[in-house]
């Protein structure tokens, strides 16, 4: 098993273990803003396990029927996972309004506060090696993950202080309106990852940074009297394709304009892992 989809297991393991404290806590103190959370980690685990079949689908070779790999599979299970996430926050929100229309007493305060506090520990860990992983391997579909466990960590501190500001005051409408603003961040949340895992759907281009990165790296590199024109690069997945203009003057050989092709390529797979590189050779006007 690839780093990838070993990470990938590790949250799942994270997600169904919260799911089911904040299940049991939630159902204890019959707090809505714990079992929005318990809502929320169910979310996670569902979306931790597209994720995890996500990357063993995007890192099977190439074959007739998807000659550029099979890396969008990350995009459609990120734009998925947001979906889902979106879907669980509109169910937070119905919840929470219908506990403010009838507010009740909560019990086990503390229990409830010490489950907060732990999955916001255990989500720190987690999702920060969910984001090295997923930024050494360029996965959206392993940042999806990330993102949803930082998210959870958030949610969880303000969940864990809002139980503990009603075990001080005794009011408890504070509780559904802590889900309510716990449901609000994970819209935002859903929102952005839409975003980010559509575009590449659409072959949008890599963002500015990496684009500007990788025509200054090309520029450094080329010899003289040679030049570039008409640079793209898109994501497949973890796959960036890369395709450009090399310009040479008339009389270089094709022998010489080879070696400038293979250098080029060897810097750009030094900068970018993983790159299929398609680079046309035109003959430079004077």
């Amino acid at each position: 098993m690839d780093k990838k989809s070993k990470i990938a297991g590790i949250s799942i393991l994270s997600n169904c273990l919260l799911t089911l404290l904040k299940l049991f806590a939630g159902l204890l103190s019959g707090s809505v803003s714990i079992l929005s959370e318990a809502i929320h980690s169910a979310m996670d685990l569902l979306a931790s396990m597209i994720a995890f079949f996500a990357v063993r689908i995007s890192a099977k070779e190439p074959d007739t029927k998807h000659p550029y790999g099979h890396g969008k599979f990350e995009n459609i299970s990120g734009v998925i996972e947001g979906m889902l996430i979106f879907i669980a926050a509109i169910w937070i929100i119905y919840e929470a309004i219908q506990k403010l229309m009838h507010t009740e007493q909560m019990t086990s305060l503390g229990l409830a506060a010490g489950v907060m506090f732990f999955s916001a520990l255990l989500n720190f860990f987690v999702s920060r090696r969910l984001y090295i992983v997923a930024k050494e391997t360029n996965s959206i579909a392993l940042e999806a993950d990330a993102l949803h466990l930082k998210t959870d960590v958030y949610t969880s501190l303000g969940i864990g202080l809002g139980i503990l500001i009603i075990w001080l005051t005794g009011i408890s409408i504070f509780d559904p309106i802590f889900a309510i603003l716990v449901a609000l961040l994970i819209i935002k949340e859903a929102y952005l990852l839409i975003m980010k895992a559509f575009d590449p759907l659409l072959d949008a281009g890599i963002d500015s940074k990496e684009y500007d990165k990788l025509k200054k790296l090309l520029i450094t590199e080329l010899p003289l009297e040679t030049d570039i024109d008409a640079l793209r690069a898109r994501l497949n997945g973890a796959v960036y394709l890369i395709d450009f203009i090399l310009k040479v003057p008339p009389q270089m050989s094709i022998r010489d304009a080879h070696t400038i092709c293979d250098n080029l390529e060897l810097s750009i797979r030094k900068a970018f892992a993983e790159a299929d590189i398609k680079i046309h050779v035109e003959p430079k006007n004077n």
